[in-house]
């Protein structure tokens, strides 16, 4: 059977590139007589796929050298505790931009270990834009500022940095990190689940400044410590070896076959523009965000019947087009269109869209 065209939201499709080496070096990795998922954390050969993965992500994204990286377990959703049991430690304040459920999970989580303040929330709108920020909510004791850029769910995307001042500004990156280029100096934190644009589920990627590492809330369990794994060099426990081997791989892929950040931008605008400007053009299909807000990773559609919604997912898995319907909150259809997308496979979905509404418009 061949491969399908898969618009999962995550884990979600991987270059056949490093699928492909993956497959080459599973038994037998660098001639080691081993596969990276045997291979002991502590050992000199996991030691340089760790360190040239930091090395080569340094590159990629330009961070500067007074941020740390490192490689943890747990989601995303283990850093909307670890922020504020690791931040949070001095005035015991935050400030929430409330954008979609992701961001409102971290907003939650963070109420159980301070005082947080929700400085805009579009929720009222279904979650379909970005709520417009006024600076004077913004608490200027806030230990950081909490945003989630992109919103896998509702598909939108913050398309403007909010100037926090010396408070530091944290970003769930989830669903768009090296989508596009980005100023990471901008930032205290920058967190990523890597099972969407970066390697394979299991890994977590977190970037942050070096003078925000500092001893967490007393209770803090030892493993959230970003302290203890900064001081470990992110080998405290035993990490996600084989996730941070394909988050090599991809980088490897990005930097070499793609050519960095900008020609990815490119790549991914091309994508969505091309998506988008069909269901604009549609009499059948519809989006479901603001323009101006819209993602380039996650487009989200829906007919307004969820009879036609749900006859569309099924004729579409038919077609080897899978994993396009929305999320089980919202319903609809979401194609999640990451990095290792490639373009054709967003044509032949435009395709299909197109022979759906010749055959079920009214």
């Amino acid at each position: 059977m061949s491969r399908a065209y898969n618009f999962s939201a995550g884990p979600s499709i991987l270059p056949e590139d490093v699928l492909e080496r993956a497959l080459k070096e599973m038994l037998n990795y660098n001639q080691t007589g081993q596969s990276v998922m045997e291979m002991s954390h502590r050992s000199q050969e996991f030691k340089t796929i760790i360190e040239e993965t930091e090395t080569l992500i340094r590159k990629i994204m330009d961070i500067p050298s007074n941020y740390k990286v490192l490689f943890l377990q747990g989601g995303a959703s283990s850093q909307f505790s670890m922020v504020p049991l690791n931040l949070m430690n001095k005035n015991n304040k935050a400030d929430y931009l409330i954008t979609g459920m992701w961001a409102k999970k971290a907003y939650l989580e963070g109420c159980k270990y301070g005082n947080c303040n929700i400085v805009a929330s579009s929720e009222d709108k279904n979650f379909s834009c970005i709520p417009t920020i006024n600076p004077e909510s913004f608490s200027s004791d806030a230990d950081y500022f909490h945003i989630c850029f992109n919103n896998t769910i509702y598909g939108t995307k913050l398309c403007a940095i909010p100037d926090t001042g010396s408070v530091p500004l944290v970003a769930d990156m989830s669903s768009c990190i090296l989508s596009e280029p980005i100023d990471v100096s901008k930032f205290g934190v920058l967190y990523a689940g890597a099972q969407k644009n970066l390697s394979c589920a299991g890994l977590t990627i977190v970037i942050i400044r070096e003078d925000l590492i500092c001893e967490p809330m007393d209770f803090t369990p030892t493993m959230f410590s970003y302290k203890v794994h900064s001081n470990a060099n992110s080998l405290y426990n035993t990490p996600p070896t084989y996730a941070i081997y394909i988050c090599n791989l991809m980088l490897h892929w990005l930097d070499e076959h793609i050519g960095g950040l900008k020609n990815m931008k490119r790549i991914n605008e091309k994508k969505a523009d091309f998506l988008y400007d069909f269901i604009d053009s549609s009499n059948l299909f519809h989006g479901t965000c603001r323009k101006s807000d819209r993602s380039i990773m996650n487009v989200t559609f829906t007919t307004k019947d969820k009879t036609i919604d749900d006859k569309f997912i099924k004729e579409a898995k038919e077609m080897n087009i899978i994993n396009i319907g929305g999320h089980r909150k919202v319903g609809g259809m979401r194609a999640s269109i990451y990095n290792a997308m490639p373009f054709d496979n967003v044509h032949r979905l435009v395709e299909f869209m197109e022979t759906f509404e010749k055959n079920n418009l009214n």
